[in-house]
């Protein structure tokens, strides 16, 4: 006999058997029970959730001779025909390929003849969305009023494409992911019926892989298997299957970001493109690597929550001491975004180049997440003293006598109080001394003279305006100048009129300060 899969092997048989949907379950179950059978379901979920497996076997369990609380027996005549596909009275049609309205007026045809044996007729449509609208039409009144015998089952992974019409019709049982830990559990069962010998560990990440779906797990499963046949499933083996990549590979890559080494990220990046690793699952899981971080960065009981081994542990933890949580959140956004979009994009190793350039170069953004990253690693260099000021250069065209001349209105000087004045002398000490938040929005601010000896903080973009005009950065820019000159002074905000004024018609206070400490010889 010819091998069969393994999510064909053990497709459950009875309601008992189904896992990961006992909200679904227990329903159905008191239905047979009760003889309250509805006339038209509609199953949704993702794939292989189960949906078209409980629809077999609410097809058995109608039609069964010898029901036992509410589960086909699966003894019967009528049971194993179903089971051997034979029977008459559980027809599937597959809507995709048999989406038109001549194939639904067949089935209206069929529905007149009642059954030669058991007592329902159970028509399963799978990917229904996939019914044009004159076949939804077609199938509108039959369904609404079907004979007694006559039993409907839709099955479809998105339901948002159904019309209403179809849906007001229908019992709706909405499926859900399957849990890792159930999978899990599943796949050590079938495993150990199977006779092969695995780490938990593989098991697990095998789980994880299937996305909530059983069938893509136990597909998944019997891969590894094949590839390894007679061998022990280890993890390792499971990620050589899968194209998968080792945390190590990704505690190496995310050093080489932090360092903003782009050369680093392309040749780590070209090694596993050589070794055969998938970009679309290297993306998947970097991002899941990116969120294990964050949870340990931001929880005490993160071994509870993520799914490594002891080792591993250690290194995320390294790692994320690290890290702040603002650069985490932008590594994962911008991580995910590319996996919404990798699937099916023709050129992936672009996309994931690109991707990584942003993460090691945060200056390609222009985002509150990206201005704090920014600021991180100019505060490293300036703390490594790896930034130096650049030399002033000197217009040597000009007469140093006219530069002299150049003096400051004596009206200007006077209206400038010396609080002001020592605001300005220690402008960057002072922004220094902010959250990281509200240093991002005053380096894009102007300092300047506003009305009765007050600081005027000018600004060209609406939400930098906004985030230091809230009060408690407002108060914190207040507790900063009063730290470092000794004094209180007022703040205002103003915002920069678009096509009436120009940034360099507001006098800015730091260089005006500059010009008038300046002994002029002649």
């Amino acid at each position: 006999m010819s091998y069969t899969a393994l999510y064909r092997k053990f497709r459950p048989g009875d309601f008992n058997d189904v896992k990961g949907q006992d909200h679904i379950v227990t329903t159905l179950k008191n239905q047979v029970k009760a003889d309250r059978i509805g006339h038209a379901y509609l199953f949704c979920g993702t794939r292989g959730t189960g949906k078209t497996t409980i629809a077999k076997i609410l097809g058995k369990a109608v039609n069964c001779e010898h029901p036992v609380d509410g589960n086909p027996c699966n003894q019967c005549s009528i049971c194993r025909s179903i089971n051997n596909q034979t029977s008459m009275n559980v027809i599937e049609i597959d809507a995709a390929s048999n989406n038109g309205v001549d194939n639904i007026r067949e089935i209206i045809d069929e529905v007149r003849y009642s059954p030669t044996e058991g007592k329902y007729k159970v028509y399963i449509i799978d990917e229904v969305h996939m019914l044009s609208a004159g076949a939804f039409n077609a199938l509108l009144k039959t369904l609404e009023e079907p004979p007694s015998y006559v039993i409907f089952i839709l099955a479809t992974t998105e339901a948002h494409k159904i019309p209403i019409t179809i849906l007001s019709r229908c019992q709706r049982y909405d499926f859900k992911r399957i849990t890792i830990d159930t999978i899990a559990v599943r796949l050590t069962d079938l495993i150990q019926r199977e006779g092969v010998e695995a780490e938990e560990k593989a098991v697990r990440y095998i789980a994880r892989m299937g996305d909530g779906s059983m069938r893509d797990a136990l597909s998944l499963l019997d891969q590894c298997i094949a590839f390894y046949f007679g061998q022990k499933l280890t993890f390792d083996n499971v990620l050589e299957v899968l194209g998968a990549v080792d945390i190590e590979i990704f505690a190496r890559l995310l050093a080489i970001i932090r360092k903003g080494d782009v050369t680093g990220a392309m040749v780590l990046l070209e090694e596993l493109i050589i070794k055969g690793k998938e970009l679309t699952q290297f993306t998947v899981d970097f991002t899941w690597y990116l969120r294990n971080l964050l949870l340990v960065k931001t929880s005490d009981e993160a071994n509870e929550i993520i799914e490594v081994s002891t080792d591993n542990l250690v290194i995320l933890k390294q790692q994320a001491e690290e890290f702040d949580m603002e650069t985490l959140i932008r590594y994962i956004r911008i991580f995910s975004d590319l996996s919404n979009q990798i699937k099916y994009a023709s050129q992936k190793r672009v996309m994931v180049e690109v991707a990584l350039i942003k993460l090691c170069k945060p200056q390609m953004e222009t985002n509150y997440e990206d201005i704090i990253n920014r600021l991180k690693i100019i505060e490293g260099k300036l703390e490594n003293g790896t930034i130096m000021a650049p030399p002033v250069e000197r217009d040597i065209s000009k007469p140093v006598k006219q530069e002299r001349e150049e003096k400051v209105p004596q009206v200007l000087t006077k209206a400038i109080s010396e609080d002001l004045k020592e605001v300005a002398k220690n402008w960057h000490n002072i922004v220094a001394g902010t959250s990281l938040l509200t240093k991002a929005s005053l380096m894009n601010a102007k300092p300047s003279i506003g009305n009765n000896d007050t600081l005027l903080l000018v600004f060209t973009e609406s939400m930098d305006k906004e985030l230091i005009s809230q009060e408690s950065h407002m108060e914190e820019l207040k507790d900063a100048i009063a730290k470092v000159i000794n004094k209180e002074v007022e703040v205002q905000t103003k915002l920069l009129t678009v096509g009436k004024e120009s940034m360099e018609d507001i006098p800015d206070l730091t260089k005006l300060i500059k010009n008038i400490t300046i002994e002029y010889e002649d």
